[in-house]
């Protein structure tokens, strides 16, 4: 029943490109139109197979975690089904379990201060030591920004930092307040290049002790304050507010909280800048396979979800930037150094833990090159004269910026 069912989707789904599938009983057959990418799969037992037709994104995570499903090329796989996914084309059952949890999501979204907590502690607080295998020196977890194809990942995340820098517009002294400062890097950066005094919270306890060594260490104690404490529960004022990588975090129904947080601490004559992840697309669900192995409680919004709450909280929006295929080419940067660390990795974790964070790169690395995700740059302001009306001033020499700071 289930290969007969299994065969019927696959067959509807896979239109373009090859893919060849193996059964549980040791039969191929073959999909798509013969061109490429051309891709192999193995389904090891019947159970794999149903899991697959019920629920594909989950189904399919899970079989490959769990060695039921096989492939010698999961990247080509993967560019093969990001090419052919349509919600459309999915079996009946399937749309419906797609379609339940896009309307229950602020539901299941609720991320109170406890919950919060617990969810940053899933995925950051796993070990310092396995991100160190695969992140720049800096330790940043976020998208970098290539200038160039060709730079290097340090490069690119330096560049990053530096271009928020330039679209905070610091004068030195400024109060700035870093919202999910992760391992500390961008504060300190602000810091050291920009002379601002910088507030970093995060929630990961991990994250916050590394954070305190690295500012000690650049003997930056006294212009970096470190917070292990939730954004909502801040009452100080800022003169800039960045916030890299956090906003994934806050769920659905807390976006009019946080963008209204956000324009309460920053000052009449203040700027923010909040990077994200964004969808160039109307909202859909969140991988349930995501949710539930990497980022419990995360979401990733359409920009039409951040409008509203944006405008209720009486913000001007300055500027948005959208950063195209940049994640794609950090991501890459990450696999490869995840690849070359694997017996390392192997040291602190089962091949089932290797399995699902390949997974979960390759995943990301094929939705930023295939579907319609990029990182939103949104700059906002109390007032629209804060900033430049052009954005020549972000192409300035860097080192301007820190002779200023100087």
């Amino acid at each position: 029943m289930w290969e007969t069912l299994f065969h019927r989707m696959a067959k509807r789904l896979l239109v373009t490109g090859t893919l060849k599938i193996t059964y549980p009983d040791g039969t191929t057959k073959t999909y798509g139109d013969g061109t490429a990418p051309r891709a192999a799969m193995a389904v090891r037992d019947k159970a794999a197979l149903k899991a697959i037709y019920v629920n594909p994104e989950m189904g399919f995570g899970e079989g490959y975690m769990e060695g039921t499903v096989t492939t010698d090329d999961l990247l080509g796989l993967m560019q093969l089904i990001q090419r052919n996914y349509k919600t459309e084309t999915m079996p009946g059952f399937a749309k419906f379990v797609y379609k339940a949890r896009y309307y229950v999501r602020d539901f299941a979204m609720r991320n109170n201060a406890d919950t919060s907590k617990n969810n940053v502690a899933h995925h950051y607080d796993i070990s310092d030591d396995l991100y160190r295998l695969f992140l720049d020196e800096d330790m940043q977890y976020s998208c970098a920004y290539f200038a160039s194809p060709e730079m290097s990942l340090e490069e690119a995340q330096a560049a990053k930092k530096a271009h928020i820098g330039r679209k905070l517009c610091i004068e030195p002294g400024m109060r700035v307040l870093d919202i999910g400062c992760g391992w500390g890097g961008l504060s300190m950066t602000l810091a050291r290049d920009f002379g601002a005094q910088v507030t970093g919270v995060t929630l990961s306890e991990n994250q916050f002790a590394t954070a305190q060594q690295r500012v000690k260490e650049a003997g930056l104690t006294d212009r970096i304050e470190l917070r292990l404490q939730d954004y909502r529960t801040i009452t100080d004022p800022f003169d800039r507010i960045v916030s890299v990588g956090m906003l994934e975090h806050v769920g659905s129904p807390h976006f009019a909280d946080y963008f209204s947080k956000v324009g309460e601490l920053l000052s009449p004559d203040g700027l923010a800048l909040i990077h994200t992840i964004g969808r160039s697309s109307p909202p859909v669900p969140q991988s349930p396979w995501l949710n539930k192995y990497i980022f419990p409680g995360g979401y990733v919004p359409s920009l039409s979800e951040l409008a509203v709450p944006i405008e209720n909280a009486w913000m001007y929006l300055n500027d948005i930037e959208i950063l195209r295929l940049h994640y794609a080419m950090t991501l890459r940067h990450w696999l490869a150094r995840f690849e070359d660390n694997l017996d390392t990795v192997r040291a602190m974790h089962d091949d089932r833990f290797i399995r699902m964070w390949r997974f979960y790169l390759i995943a990301c690395i094929m939705t930023f090159e295939e579907q319609e995700l990029g990182v939103f740059q949104i700059q906002l302001s109390h007032k629209n004269n804060v900033v430049p009306i052009t954005r020549d001033y972000l192409y300035d020499s860097p080192r301007a910026h820190q002779q200023a700071a100087e």
